[in-house]
């Protein structure tokens, strides 16, 4: 017979094997990098196994989890997302981002995209990627953000505003047209 923890670690290692590529995917367009996703999706799921009987209990496990990613990010990523572009070299992160099984694969310009969500605030950059590419609804992502749903919606159509007005993005959408 099964004791309490052989359970509760079997119901974690369903829960991580069935919802890593979702968390992959999020914490890669909150970090802009395959390397820094990889880390906040395996710190993320080590705080989720530490507290797993919590977790595991909550009524929506998944959206525990993706509270926990985003104040995990918040800690650890501080520092603004364009100074980390600005810093490397990334003519390798097209290659990187197709790797990863997302709806941005379909965008022909991946570095355009990245860099146009790195001139956004993290607040702002958090609710796009929430609400647009994790396709969370607004509820779901005020609780993940850990905000009302009027800053959600405030901080997504600011974001979103704000990307639409980056030349480096818009020139990228227009290339796409005209091909």
């Amino acid at each position: 017979m099964r004791d309490g923890k052989q359970v509760r670690d079997e119901e974690f290692r369903r829960f991580m094997t069935g919802h890593w590529p979702r968390l992959m995917r999020t914490a890669f367009l909150l970090t802009g990098e395959r390397h820094a996703a990889e880390d906040l999706a395996q710190s993320t799921m080590e705080r989720v196994y530490a507290a797993w009987r919590r977790v595991g209990s909550a009524d929506d496990p998944e959206a525990y989890v993706r509270r926990v990613m985003i104040n995990t990010h918040a800690r650890r990523h501080r520092r603004k997302l364009r100074e980390f572009l600005a810093s490397r070299d990334d003519s390798d992160l097209v290659d990187e981002v197709a790797d990863i099984d997302d709806r941005m694969a379909q965008v022909d310009d991946r570095r355009a995209l990245l860099e146009a969500l790195g001139h956004l605030p993290a607040r702002q950059r958090e609710a796009v990627v929430l609400r647009y590419w994790a396709d969370l609804t607004e509820t779901q992502t005020a609780e993940a953000m850990g905000c009302s749903v009027g800053t959600v919606k405030s901080n997504a159509a600011k974001g979103i505003t704000k990307l639409r007005a980056l030349p480096v993005l818009g020139d990228a959408v227009l290339q796409r047209g005209r091909k």
